[in-house]
């Protein structure tokens, strides 16, 4: 069985360590813990890593937060992977800093990476991970809020979050969403 990981971000290194780009790190981690290597593709950076007998296709877009749809349709069909096998790990304001939940599928919730690959692949129906990045933001000020740096007190607690999303990741290919969901949602 394939899976699609795509992490979210945008690319260069005025963006890397940003709110907005936790998708990248989290891909980032698990790559390395599998020992694996990204390498510059069509729409992206592409790791192929193994999970027990599970392929995975890690993909980091190229294609900056807000068309990143561009790459998510590209790498679905090319690889051939259906829908329920995607998942798409995103930063999350509605969530506090360091929650993380699966969902089976759901809105956007405003979030422009979200919005445009539900609006390439005609469908919500994907799974997402949502890393909480908190809302500690005056009114007006979300887009320097979730393009700025991590507190050093928050990349403090970031290796066993790191650590968590990626057993999330390995379960949701191993044992499905929903037994994932159940497993770690809760705790």
């Amino acid at each position: 069985m394939k899976y699609l990981i795509t992490g979210l971000g945008n690319i260069g290194p005025e963006y890397w360590g940003t709110r907005h780009n936790i998708g990248f790190r989290v891909v980032n981690h698990l790559v390395e813990s599998l020992e694996g290597r990204f390498t510059e593709e069509r729409y992206g950076a592409i790791a192929r890593v193994r999970v027990k007998n599970r392929e995975l296709v890690v993909l980091k877009p190229n294609t900056f937060m807000n068309l990143s749809g561009n790459a998510v349709r590209y790498w679905t069909q090319r690889e051939n992977i259906p829908l329920e096998n995607l998942l798409v790990v995103v930063d999350d304001l509605a969530l506090p800093f360091g929650s993380l939940r699966l969902k089976p599928k759901g809105s956007d919730a405003g979030h422009n990476g979200l919005k445009n690959i539900a609006q390439l692949l005609g469908t919500q129906e994907y799974a997402r991970l949502r890393f909480g990045i908190g809302n500690d933001f005056p009114r007006g000020k979300q887009i320097d809020y979730v393009l700025g740096q991590f507190p050093p007190e928050q990349l403090e607690q970031m290796p066993p979050l790191l650590d968590r999303a990626v057993e999330i990741i390995r379960s949701f290919c191993l044992a499905g969403v929903q037994h994932t969901m159940n497993q770690y949602n809760n705790k």
